[in-house]
């Protein structure tokens, strides 16, 4: 099953995706998403709402991202070798861990915003990983029960503010270019371990194309390392990683400028796709 996050009429809501448009699930006992996943009320909600007609088409909603209200979002940097050695990064025992605010992220179809004070915004194509139930110091053998599901992801980088320090927190936290979406693909739908493959296109060419099995860390490995120095609560995100190809190490580099399309296609999941939008004064 697909459920999304969007606006219709300018109000919140989420649902599970129909046939032509989405079944809308929003209630008092569960006004978003988030709050559905905590109760464990997503595959009961879900298939009582299969067959039911859809509540609004397509064209009529706006995407938000998966999870607008995350308690956190935590990203792993260099988790694929090509990136790895495209980045002259060294080998590690860890993996590499920043963090991203809410408020940096939008919705499949929605603007990702080139901010004013630069021109070195960057893609990255990743798969994303929301937790479905709680857990501190998760077991790698136990993490896959932990997962929700699966969504797409594009970790848009500025460049540039990421570079002034060794820290990253800058370059990944302006609003608008963490793009995340179009929807949660439930963990039923994909098998525990299966290859995914994530491929990212710029204005139609490919930049990154890559699969799971090229992680450095697999996933139950980053589920089990995250969750030992914070505690994992239902709807919190893991984004996992991207691969090689970011127009940063590029020669010349390539970064994404206003009009631009970008798509972020994940196999089993679909693809995220956004335009880039230069910030309004």
């Amino acid at each position: 099953m697909k459920f999304l996050s969007y606006l219709h009429h300018d109000r919140p809501r989420w649902g599970l995706a129909g046939t032509t448009g989405v079944i809308d699930l929003t209630s008092g006992e569960h006004p978003d998403l988030r709050s559905a996943i905590a109760a464990g009320a997503l595959d009961r909600l879900g298939r009582a709402a299969q067959g039911r007609p859809d509540s609004a088409a397509w064209d009529d909603i706006r995407f938000l991202p998966v999870i607008p209200n995350p308690d956190k979002i935590v990203c792993i940097g260099h988790n694929y070798e090509e990136h790895r050695v495209e980045t002259q990064r060294d080998r590690t025992a860890h993996p590499s861990v920043f963090l991203r605010v809410a408020a940096s992220q939008t919705g499949h179809g929605a603007p990702l915003l080139l901010p004013r004070e630069s021109g070195h915004l960057d893609y990255e194509g990743e798969i994303a990983i929301v937790i479905g139930r709680a857990g501190r110091r998760i077991a790698e053998q136990d993490a896959w029960d932990h997962v929700a599901g699966y969504s797409a992801y594009n970790d848009g980088s500025v460049r540039d503010w990421q570079k002034h320090t060794t820290q990253f927190t800058p370059g990944k936290n302006f609003p608008g270019t963490g793009a995340f979406g179009p929807w949660l693909v439930t963990r039923g739908e994909i098998a525990d371990g299966e290859v995914l493959r994530v491929r990212t296109r710029l204005n139609g060419s490919v930049m990154q194309d890559a699969d799971t099995s090229m992680m450095i860390f697999p996933i139950p490995r980053l589920i089990a390392y995250v969750s030992t120095f914070t505690p994992l609560a239902p709807g919190d995100v893991v984004v996992t990683g991207t691969p090689g190809g970011v127009g940063a190490r590029r020669n010349p580099p390539v970064w994404m400028k206003a009009g631009d399309r970008v798509e972020i296609e994940v196999s089993r999941i679909g693809t995220l796709v956004n335009t880039v939008a230069a910030e309004a004064p």
